[in-house]
């Protein structure tokens, strides 16, 4: 299988080319969309809508503000919506080691 973005042969079970680290096709079907924790400015909702569309998050940002300006619907009032209905990116977890096993100093 070849990467769509770097055109470099990758495995045919990789989630994510080791070439250039855009996910690959079938990955993308299995991602929710969910507002991340890191990368946002307000809401994270545009963040969330590139990383969902695997577009650049400042694309996606400069699209949703000429929308705004230009006036074009209720481009406010679909970011508000989309804020409440999108859901945060859930918390990581601290890995935690396996029982019996002690932590060593160095």
């Amino acid at each position: 299988m070849y990467c769509n973005y770097c055109g470099k042969l990758i495995q045919d079970d990789a989630n994510v080319c080791a070439y250039c680290g855009t996910r690959v096709g079938a990955v993308l079907a299995r991602k929710r969309l969910i507002r991340p924790r890191d990368g946002r400015k307000v809401a994270g909702v545009c963040a969330g809508f590139a990383e969902y569309f695997d577009l650049d998050v400042t694309l996606v940002r400069v699209v949703w503000l000429i929308s705004v300006f230009l006036g074009v619907g209720l481009t406010l009032v679909a970011y508000v919506i989309a804020w409440i209905v999108m859901p945060e990116e859930p918390l990581a977890l601290p890995l935690s080691r396996p029982a019996g096993q002690q932590a060593t100093n160095p």
